[in-house]
């Protein structure tokens, strides 16, 4: 008996949907992360991009446990002198909630170019409106 080898020609995608709203930041990306992997699937290969697509809605409305909304600081370099950007959890997720969930998410991917191939099947939106309905999505639970 074989160990089999998913390929990348015969991997079948569903679309997921995941509500964010009042949940912890780090569940969610958790599970978005495992899904766009395709962790969740019998067929899970390491080498190949197996996953599925992921929408998050409610982006706005996520929490952060304990004092990191004040603590956790986010990063941004121009590459020239002086041009580091700092910006705390707060003003991240009051002025731009969609990055602070794609960063969340990205970073618990592989960092390469795997990685930022199951990247690009992730969507992310502040409110819970999303133009995917045409793909059907699957309502995901996070505990």
């Amino acid at each position: 008996m074989s160990t089999f080898m998913q390929r990348k020609e015969n991997v079948e995608r569903v679309w997921y949907v995941i509500d964010a709203a009042n949940l912890p930041l780090g569940r969610v990306a958790s599970k978005a992360a495992s899904i766009l992997r395709g962790k969740h699937k019998v067929t899970y290969t390491p080498s190949v991009d197996c996953g599925d697509y992921v929408i998050i809605i409610n982006a706005s409305l996520v929490k952060l446990t304990g004092n990191k909304i004040n603590d956790k600081m986010y990063y941004n370099h121009s590459g020239y002198p002086g041009g580091l950007r700092e910006r705390n959890a707060k003003e991240m997720l009051e002025k731009y909630p969609e990055e602070m969930m794609e960063r969340a998410v990205k970073g618990m991917l592989p960092h390469g170019r795997l990685g930022r191939a199951m990247g690009k099947k992730l969507f992310v939106y502040r409110g819970s409106e999303h133009k995917h309905a045409a793909q059907k999505p699957i309502e995901m639970k996070v505990e």
